[in-house]
């Protein structure tokens, strides 16, 4: 998507360990209009008619996919990262470690928001090993639900995550792939 392609351009920048920094518009201050735009095209790229929830990680996916679930008129779910005493009941759990933080968390989610007759599309903001995916599709998966599709809006194409959810079938669409980033810019995969 050329739109994100020159926002990246414009204010990305490229931090030690390959951490790539948009955070002016879209996972810390948000530009919601923008991401309006962004759940546009993923509109365009699935078949969102067919969704009952969309499913993301706590906490930066949270905008992108509340913006998704108000423009689709469906419920936003996102898995939380630590349990609280607000929740209650069955819990769907998924190990992954954090690119970002450096660790393993756990994410949690309810039974009571996701269920075997649920369609989800999978929506986040960053993907760069996969493992928030995988961590979303294996709560997908223990609900029984049916995954109707991955939507990322920035994957690094330069580390493995989305090239090995592809071997391995799913249907992930990435906004903007980057293939490099390093001290001469970012160079983006030809879509």
């Amino acid at each position: 998507m050329e739109a994100l392609e020159q926002r990246i351009r414009q204010e990305g920048r490229i931090l030690p360990g390959h951490i790539i920094k948009v955070d002016g518009f879209l996972n810390h201050q948000v530009d919601t209009q923008f991401l309006g735009e962004l759940a546009d095209e993923f509109a365009r790229l699935f078949d969102v008619s067919r969704a009952t929830k969309i499913l993301t990680a706590e906490a930066s996916g949270i905008a992108l996919a509340a913006v998704c679930s108000l423009k689709y008129g469906i419920p936003m779910v996102f898995a939380k990262k630590a349990k609280s005493d607000n929740i209650e009941g069955g819990l769907y759990q998924s190990q992954i470690f954090s690119y970002t933080y450096k660790k393993t968390v756990t994410l949690i989610c309810s039974k009571d928001w996701i269920t075997a007759d649920d369609k989800v599309l999978i929506v986040d903001d960053f993907m760069a090993n996969g493992q928030a995916m995988r961590g979303l599709i294996d709560i997908v998966k223990q609900a029984g639900a049916e995954l109707i599709g991955i939507g990322c809006a920035i994957e690094k194409g330069f580390q493995d995550g989305g090239a090995d959810l592809r071997k391995d079938g799913y249907d992930l669409k990435s906004l903007a792939i980057i293939d490099r980033a390093d001290e001469n810019g970012f160079v983006f995969r030809k879509q």
